[in-house]
């Protein structure tokens, strides 16, 4: 039986279930250390280790040299948008991208890829338990994210369809969560960056808890043709330095005042001054994402939308990286 964590109803339980395993001292405004890893609800698996580049601190490393010039080809005077939450009847399941967590004996099944050379050709846990972002009927990037309980392993896909017992895809990745490894430069996800999707998701059971502890996947409608590491993949439009490329990472400036705002909100507040944002994709600007479940706080979200771009900048995270290859952070 599938063990899906996106459970209807209240996320109270989930929320206390969730394992937390920290390997650092709690901070004064009560997020912990970077070094802290949660694991998924519903398995033991932590999403990728706590030296992976997700979980970085980013607070104390230097603006990147390019930030202003980034920053206005990016819709500056708009607000943060969060692209999850209730879809008040627009569409049959709530906003955002679900995830599922299957025991190691589900089947496997072989997809067709649309990208095959970028693809990784193993077998996909995917059923009729498959969560599709948006639902089974939706248009748009369909993705379908799964990870197994037992190995630790995350299977993604983009644009997922089953039809007459055939299984489709744009294309597919699959990481271990217990490594650090990057895919091949070059290479695309079910994500246009290369990168993994589930990592940069905001998660209900960790708003809840008040500890997130990675950054947080976003879109810009207008990239650079090129990536910076630890991304993979472009899908620029210009070929020009002072527009973003994928892999960026953008964070809320610590002078912004966060006091006054929802706990929960804080709690998401904190994680973009500590680990910030991550452009993954084209798309709207500022729109950054989060899984598809009930329970979604209309007040944080309400919150969130008022919060302007203006307030965030780039950072150089040059110094973080150690190798190419390798998604693990130098200390």
């Amino acid at each position: 039986m599938v063990d899906n964590w996106l459970m209807p109803g209240g996320r109270s339980v989930a929320a206390a279930a969730a394992v937390l395993i920290v390997t650092a001292a709690l901070d004064g405004a009560g997020s912990a250390g970077a070094t802290a890893t949660r694991t998924l609800p519903h398995s033991t698996c932590a999403v990728f280790p706590a030296d992976n580049y997700w979980h970085a601190d980013v607070s104390k490393l230097p603006v990147n040299r390019h930030s202003g010039q980034w920053m206005s080809h990016m819709s500056p005077g708009s607000n943060l948008h969060p692209d999850f939450g209730p879809s008040y009847g627009a569409q049959p399941v709530p906003y955002g991208i679900p995830y599922t967590v299957v025991p190691h004996s589900h089947p496997r099944v072989h997809v067709h890829f649309t990208y095959a050379s970028e693809s990784d050709d193993v077998g996909y846990p995917l059923g009729s338990d498959s969560k599709i972002e948006g639902g089974v009927n939706a248009d748009g990037d369909r993705h379908v994210l799964i990870v197994d309980r037992k190995t630790c392993r995350l299977f993604e896909l983009y644009d997922v369809h089953h039809d007459n017992g055939r299984w489709t895809a744009g294309s597919g990745a699959t990481w271990s969560l217990n490594a650090n490894k990057l895919r091949p430069a070059g290479w695309t996800s079910a994500d246009a960056a290369g990168l993994p999707i589930l990592s940069g998701l905001l998660r209900l059971d960790e708003v809840e808890a008040g500890h997130v502890d990675h950054a947080i996947r976003f879109t810009t409608n207008i990239t650079d043709r090129r990536f910076i590491w630890p991304a993979r993949h472009e899908a620029g439009s210009v070929s020009h330095h002072s527009y973003p490329p994928m892999g960026a990472r953008f964070r809320l400036k610590a002078g912004f005042a966060i006091s006054s705002y929802r706990k929960d909100t804080r709690a998401v507040l904190r994680a973009m001054k500590r680990y910030g944002l991550v452009l993954a994709d084209n798309g709207s600007p500022w729109y950054f994402q989060g899984t598809s479940e009930k329970g979604w706080p209309s007040g944080m979200l309400d919150e969130l939308k008022r919060i302007p771009a203006s307030a965030f900048e780039a950072v150089d995270t040059s110094s973080l990286k150690r190798s190419s290859s390798s998604a693990a952070v130098a200390r």
